[in-house]
């Protein structure tokens, strides 16, 4: 049937700060957050979620209000960025920034994950939950669905923005590359 990812709602943290992996807890409106993300989604025969705090807290969330149990996939957490999780990305030196964006695919300046790691371990997940029998809500991160949606390698084609507590439906996982 489909896969609907969700991204996680506003996460307690400071704009400009690289994370990924880090845990981030949420703000004080993550109610009215989690609500609004609620009343906007189509219906869903089960829910998966990444286990970071932000997502996880989201799924419970709408798990509670449909009367359904979670399941925690780890390989739908956010990308490793390594040494630059939690340092504002203009404290991150110039010289890495463009080791990066000159092998966008490849490239581990910060010691953590490749755009490639990520996009193999998220894209082998969302097909694995990809049921033509079930319809499966995934909460997790900008980054995942940025994978499933990307048709390429290219930075540009990374690029989408996927809003906080937002989703997009997606009916085919294509195969890491």
């Amino acid at each position: 049937m489909a896969l609907i990812l969700l991204r996680h709602t506003q996460p307690d943290i400071a704009p400009g700060i690289c994370y990924g992996r880090s845990d981030i807890g949420l703000p004080d409106s993550f109610a009215s957050d989690a609500k609004a993300a609620l009343a906007s989604l189509p219906e869903f025969d089960r829910i998966v979620s990444s286990p970071l705090t932000r997502c996880h807290q989201l799924a419970e969330f709408v798990a509670k209000h449909h009367d359904m149990d979670i399941t925690i996939e780890t390989r739908l957490q956010e990308m490793d960025f390594g040494k630059w999780e939690r340092c504002p990305w203009s404290d991150i030196p110039r010289k890495e920034l463009d080791s990066w964006a000159n092998n966008f695919f490849h490239a581990r300046p910060h010691g953590g994950e490749s755009v490639a790691m990520l996009k193999a371990r998220s894209l082998e997940a969302l097909a694995e939950w990809n049921s033509p029998d079930a319809t499966t809500l995934v909460v997790t991160h900008a980054g995942v669905i940025k994978m499933a949606l990307a048709k390429s390698a290219a930075a540009a084609d990374h690029n989408q923005t996927i809003n906080y507590g937002c989703f997009e439906i997606l009916t085919e996982v294509r195969t890491p590359k």
